[in-house]
């Protein structure tokens, strides 16, 4: 079996879902399974609807819901027949009545939890799979809608729950395998599951991938295939680079750092269940599904280009510890990382001397309290508007003079902070947030000047 998981742009109206059909049709035969996001710019307007909800502006809370509901009805119109179309109708009216309920609710007690903000996020992709069902059933698709939060078990962690492999496994087993033995279509939402109690949660923004993955590893398929708008990964982000290459294929290894760091097609936590499988995952898209997209698997061929990709991460955050009377006490780095662990905020880079230790973190609301707890050990000081530039392949651990060659690439750009070794495919360094286009496209120009045809298109 497979795995098709579609986002946001894939689903966005009538007529992407009409092109997921029919890329879905040619592959019945391989027992897929289909995975849907919820319609383009959904998840942010729900997101617009809770805080306006949590702030009690209950009538534009429900003006957006009102607009989603047209939206929707609009779509399943379009799809389906008459006689399907007002069946339809009073389902998706159900799940539009619930939210609306639920809005009421968070306006007259004035107060947004994560716990809520995960139930209402959650509508997003329980609609879209229900109209995506109900057009694929109306096409003649023998299909099953699958509520994901009967099999994609979680923790309590609103908002990023993590996921509960073995529960999931289970669970899967028992709602799934039997839809794809009985030679059914199975279709799900992503991003959305919940605790072993039935509480909705989501497992992060962008998190439709991992739910395909998850599902992919749970029932052992022999590949997964997002599809996107794209035509797969890109040397960089094209939209810095119009001349950036296609990658034809590459590593879990290199596609796994370079989502990390910002590549936007791939959620960064999606190849986790698929290397431990070692299930190919393909990068595709909808718009374009002739093109063969992006082959990410355990092993890529040999490439003469030393990297395969630049990516850059913004919204970065350098924080500064200084502590000369910590120097060499035991545990001082872990009372730092403790404080880190306890604010839940990862860490992306670290660099250290004999008194001091500099990180960087995404920049969010959580780093002047991390900032107060760290002045209890040290001095601290913090700066955002940072980003990560991040160049990864293969290929670095055994070339000679690269820093040479990247840094003599940019060397009128301030460059705060380097860290190459604690991964032997990635060289990365941290810059100015306003400096990212420049820097990112002269080195694109002096690494992919020429391409290895293996490897990039």
């Amino acid at each position: 079996m497979i795995v098709m998981k579609f986002g946001g742009t894939s689903v966005e109206d009538a007529a992407a879902i009409t092109r997921a059909m029919k890329i879905v049709e040619p592959r019945l035969g391989e027992k897929p399974v289909v995975v849907v996001s919820a319609m383009a710019k959904v998840t942010d307007q729900l997101v617009a609807c809770a805080n306006s909800a949590g702030t009690g502006d209950r009538e534009a809370a429900l003006g957006i819901s009102r607009r989603l509901r047209e939206r929707h009805y609009s779509a399943a119109g379009e799809l389906l027949g008459t006689g399907v179309f007002t069946q339809f109708h009073s389902e998706l009216e159900a799940e539009f009545d619930a939210l609306d309920e639920l809005i009421r609710g968070i306006s007259a007690v004035g107060e947004l939890t994560p716990r809520t903000i995960d139930n209402v996020l959650s509508f997003g992709e329980r609609i879209s799979s229900r109209l995506v069902n109900a057009a694929f059933s109306a096409r003649g698709m023998d299909t099953s809608l699958v509520d994901s939060r009967q099999c994609i078990i979680t923790d309590d962690r609103h908002t990023r729950a993590t996921p509960l492999f073995d529960d999931i496994h289970d669970a899967l087993k028992d709602t799934v395998q039997p839809l794809l033995e009985h030679g059914r279509v199975p279709v799900m939402g992503g991003f959305i599951g919940a605790t072993k109690e039935g509480v909705p949660t989501t497992i992060g923004r962008g998190g439709s991938d991992f739910s395909a993955a998850i599902v992919g590893a749970g029932l052992n398929a022999s590949r997964i295939e997002i599809w996107t708008d794209v035509d797969g990964m890109k040397t960089t982000d094209p939209n810095l680079c119009p001349g950036a290459h296609r990658i034809k294929v590459i590593s879990f290894d290199e596609a796994a750092e370079l989502a990390y760091f910002g590549a936007k097609v791939l959620h960064p936590a999606t190849l986790l269940p698929a290397v431990q499988k070692n299930i190919p995952v393909l990068i595709l898209n909808s718009r374009n599904p002739k093109n063969e997209g992006t082959r990410i698997a355990a092993r890529a061929p040999e490439c003469k280009n030393v990297f395969k990709a630049i990516a850059a991460k913004k919204r970065i955050t350098i924080v500064d510890v200084v502590a000369t009377r910590m120097l060499g006490a035991h545990g001082f780095l872990k009372a730092i990382f403790d404080i880190f662990d306890r604010h839940r905020c990862a860490v992306d880079v670290v660099s250290t001397s004999e008194v001091s230790v500099s990180l960087t973190v995404d920049s969010n609301e959580a780093i002047p309290a991390i900032a107060a707890d760290l002045g209890k050990l040290a001095d601290v000081k913090y700066e955002g508007r940072k980003a990560i530039v991040c160049l990864v392949g293969e290929n670095i651990r055994g070339t000679r003079g690269l820093a040479a060659k990247v840094f003599g690439t940019i060397p009128d750009v301030n460059v705060r902070m380097i860290s190459q070794g604690a991964s032997e495919i990635n060289l990365t360094f941290v810059i100015e947030e306003d400096d990212v286009p420049q820097v990112v496209r002269r080195l694109h120009e002096t690494f992919f000047a020429e391409v290895d045809p293996r490897v990039f298109d």
